[in-house]
């Protein structure tokens, strides 16, 4: 990669470009420019639910999420490199696999709602959501590899699985399930003879 930030001010980005890692500069509004900065934000809202009581299971492979975020980043600020592995992807599937295999089976659609924790993994379910948007419409344009398609794509089902996870863990004494949407339509069926 390339060097380090020894200044964070360097004020060249004053005419609306930035530097990529590989030396070269484009616009601020650059498609690459805006998938990086949308995983820089799901990473950041990683952070802030790192913030809140978690089962030790779930901080632990949140952080490595995190890591991993940070190497997808540092990829997609270098055209043509490749940091995010396959095998990545293959440990959310793990992990996919692992945590909704404690749940019961969902009946209804569920808010993105609950416990705090639960509510702040459904916020960094929807901003993996716009970064993998963000991905594809880059790769519409410039050859991109599959793994951090894919990865994404993964972590934000991860995510919602482990929002579930966090309202059960009731970390905060106001958890125990899933807040259901209560659809008129639904709740008509129901009732109809």
């Amino acid at each position: 990669m390339a060097n380090r930030l020894s200044q964070i001010a360097t004020r060249t980005g004053d005419d609306g470009s930035t530097g990529l890692g590989d030396g070269s500069r484009v616009p601020k509004s650059h498609l690459r420019i805006a998938a990086m900065g949308d995983v820089d934000e799901l990473n950041s809202s990683l952070g802030v639910l790192l913030a809140e009581p978690l089962p030790a299971d779930v901080r632990e492979l949140l952080v490595v999420i995190q890591h991993e975020l940070f190497n997808l980043g540092g990829e997609l600020s270098i055209p043509g490199y490749e940091l995010l592995k396959a095998d990545a992807v293959l440990r959310l599937d793990e992990a996919l696999a692992h945590y909704n295999a404690a749940l019961p089976r969902l009946k209804e659609f569920i808010l993105p709602a609950g416990t705090r924790s639960a509510a702040l993994a459904h916020v960094s379910r929807t901003i993996a959501r716009r970064a993998e948007r963000a991905l594809v419409l880059l790769a519409a344009q410039v050859q991109v590899n599959a793994a951090p398609r894919q990865y994404l794509n993964r972590l934000s089902d991860l995510m919602f699985v482990l929002a579930r996870v966090l309202n059960r863990a009731n970390l905060d004494g106001l958890g125990g399930d899933d807040v259901y949407w209560h659809s008129e339509r639904l709740a008509r069926d129901a009732d109809a003879p």
